[in-house]
């Protein structure tokens, strides 16, 4: 059995996103434990920006007039792709950042795509479990409600585009601990962590079901 696991917090040493992960890839190995994980840390080691484009002209130039930069290129996006097919099961660790999806996760996304083409469900059927870490609130009703425009796209791709079953666990209010104007909220931010963990070890037993 194959784990497939990607993180992109910047800052792995104090991620809540990683340690939601965290919960649910113990329970998958737990029952797995002659398994193998494969890790993409794309926070920690990023995929370069202007690759995707290469890859991308690369697929519309046939392969014995490609240069080598397009055959490298190429070569990378087919890579990450054949690390999608190749799992069971998946665990995708994206925060928020200003309001939006990840730099490094939107350049993997584009070089995955680039490699397998843009109908390949490459996750088809599979469980994979999204958790998205949210430094402040953005519920029905709050005034930063309809802010985050990177849950959706990450559902979207992961479960719209390449098949997966999916699992979304979601933590806001991840910054009230350390931010003075958000005092007020931390004892509701205290519930949301560890109705979070809950949900993540939950859906890591879900992980082992399916």
């Amino acid at each position: 059995m194959n784990l497939f696991r990607l993180d992109a917090s910047i800052m792995p040493g104090a991620s809540t996103s990683a340690e939601l992960a965290n919960a649910a890839e113990a329970e998958w190995t737990a029952a797995h434990p002659g398994g193998t994980v494969t890790r993409r840390n794309l926070g920690t080691d990023p995929l370069p920006g202007h690759v995707w484009a290469t890859a991308t002209l690369a697929g519309f130039t046939p392969e014995d007039q490609r240069t080598p930069e397009q055959q490298e290129a190429a070569a990378l996006g087919a890579a990450l792709a054949d690390e999608l097919r190749a799992a069971d099961a998946a665990i995708i660790a994206v925060p928020l950042y200003n309001w939006g999806v990840s730099q490094h996760f939107k350049t993997w996304v584009d070089l995955v795509i680039a490699g397998a083409g843009p109908t390949a469900e490459l996750l088809k059927d599979k469980p994979v479990v999204l958790v998205t870490s949210l430094g402040g609130g953005f519920a029905p009703g709050t005034p930063r409600e309809g802010w985050d425009h990177s849950t959706p796209y990450v559902e979207r791709i992961l479960r719209d585009v390449w098949g997966a079953d999916l699992t979304t666990v979601r933590r806001e209010l991840t910054l009230a601990a350390v931010n003075p104007a958000m005092e007020s909220l931390r004892d509701l931010a205290a519930e949301y962590h560890a109705q979070a963990l809950e949900a993540a070890t939950a859906a890591g037993k879900a992980l082992v079901r399916a």
